[in-house]
């Protein structure tokens, strides 16, 4: 593709992609030179064009010699709108899910119904890109723009149709999934989190709702869970907008709950659509759980599905990965579960889905990422301490932070917890003190596969450690 053709300008120059980083650009790229938390790529715009960048997008004031100055007072925005021009055509349907908590659940829950459908579908999100053949890591909940749009025209060449995408608040602050037409957008629940990254709760709060007021096509549809206390914000959002309004949740104008009890292995939910109700048996333990299929379900009726057939998928649905992971049994018989909780939400929101199955003590291990929201930390231990009968605080990714001081905050909020800092440690005593009707609450790192120390990322899986302890 030509640039002339691309950003409307004169000149012949052939564009063979798109760079962020100045280091990886190729003859051809365009390169974005943006502000950043440690760099800015404006710094780096001389070094882009020598190694080939036909053209560069960058905020007016930034100085560009050599090739044309592609500039806007959102360049990021402008990046990712011709990045999009670029690597299309992507898959006919596209959905986002923003929230605090349950992105993940979301989206992988909305693409396994889509599947059952008959549809080719795929998921983008903490877990990486996942097919229903595959899964790959991309590192971050939402990619860098031209990671994004690269995944989702591979995804497109691959025959996938349906893609839902989690939108993080960075990403969406930072304009990292843009340019392609969103069908529907879906809202899970708000509470802290990020806080070292924005400024305050409104403005962290703000950066979710450009999905609603920006990204999401203008005729595209809203899906809303009800059970939150800012639901109703997001609702007058997509009003505003004039988006197609889906609810679902206790009174959901489209899905309403009923009833729900818990089952040994899951939950019986009685629903309501459009009339008439009907009973479902939810294979996945826990409350949230439930709140992340109806959002899913949500979606796949948001664009087109069935109801009859999303309600018998629900009924299949598979665990998704360290979401409340049931990681192995131990000798003594007390289920270890492994959960990606590290809010202080989505801690009350894990132990409260376990406890009505906890027939002696709920143990539970819980940690806090370094280089992040210190705020939250005290209010973990004490919401662990407050719902658990036992725990032990330990090291999550301390990354950067000293461990010592990360686990004495969260003490701070639960003083009567057993400290041990080494993780594998950790988890094998309260496995090991774990006897029948007691259940093991592994809290922090779900799904990740390596353990965040200084500079080095070291292998650590908190499933496989569980289960190396109870063998």
């Amino acid at each position: 593709m030509k640039l002339g053709d691309l950003a409307d300008l004169e000149s012949e120059s052939q564009v063979t992609g798109f760079a962020l980083d100045h280091r990886k650009v190729a003859p051809g790229n365009i390169f974005g030179a943006f502000p950043g938390t440690r760099f800015n790529g404006e710094d780096f715009i001389a070094e882009a064009v020598s190694r080939g960048a036909v053209a560069v997008v960058a905020a007016p004031g930034a100085v560009v010699e050599g090739v044309p100055h592609l500039s806007a007072d959102e360049p990021r925005l402008l990046f990712a709108d011709l990045a999009a021009r670029f690597y299309a055509p992507f898959p006919a349907t596209i959905a986002a899910v923003t929230g605090t908590n349950g992105k993940t659940s979301t989206v992988e829950l909305t693409r396994q119904l889509w599947r059952m459908a008959g549809h080719r579908s795929a998921s983008i999100g903490t877990l990486g890109v996942t097919t229903a053949d595959d899964q790959v890591s991309t590192g971050l909940t939402t990619p860098d723009i031209v990671t994004f749009l690269n995944n989702m025209a591979g995804l497109k060449r691959m025959g996938i149709s349906h893609v839902a995408y989690e939108a993080s608040s960075h990403g969406l602050d930072q304009y990292r999934a843009e340019g392609m037409p969103v069908s529907a957008a879906a809202f899970t629940n708000f509470s802290r989190d990020h806080l070292d990254y924005h400024a305050d709760m409104d403005s962290y709060f703000a950066a979710k709702m450009r999905l609603f007021d920006e990204v999401v096509a203008a005729d595209g549809a809203a899906v809303v869970w009800t059970g939150d206390p800012r639901s109703q914000e997001v609702i007058a959002h997509a009003k505003r907008r004039g988006l197609r309004l889906l609810t679902v949740g206790p009174g959901g104008d489209m899905i309403a709950l009923v009833s729900r009890q818990s089952t040994p292995l899951g939950q019986q939910l009685l629903l309501r659509h459009e009339g008439r109700e009907d009973r479902l048996s939810l294979p996945l333990i826990g409350a949230y759980q439930m709140n992340n299929v109806l959002t899913a379900a949500g979606l796949v009726l948001a664009t087109g599905g069935c109801w009859t057939e999303t309600l018998a998928g629900m009924g299949r649905l598979s665990p998704v990965r360290g979401r409340l992971e049931r990681a192995v049994i131990s000798r003594s018989g007390a289920p270890v579960y492994v959960d990606y909780a590290h809010t202080p939400d989505a801690v009350e929101a894990a132990i409260g889905a376990l406890r009505p199955h906890v027939e002696g003590r709920l143990i539970t291990v819980i940690g806090a990422g370094g280089d992040r929201d210190h705020g939250k930390r005290p209010q973990m231990g004490t919401v662990a301490a407050r719902l658990s009968d036992m725990v032990i605080v330990t090291d999550d990714n301390p990354r950067s932070e000293d461990p010592a001081t990360i686990r004495a905050a969260l003490l701070a909020g639960a003083p009567g917890a057993i400290e041990i800092g080494d993780r594998r440690e950790a988890i094998a005593e309260a496995i090991g003190m774990a006897k029948a009707g007691d259940i093991v609450l592994v809290a922090g790192k779900g799904h990740e596969q390596g353990q965040i120390i200084g500079d080095k990322v070291l292998p650590f899986d908190d499933v496989a450690i569980a289960r190396e302890c109870a063998a």
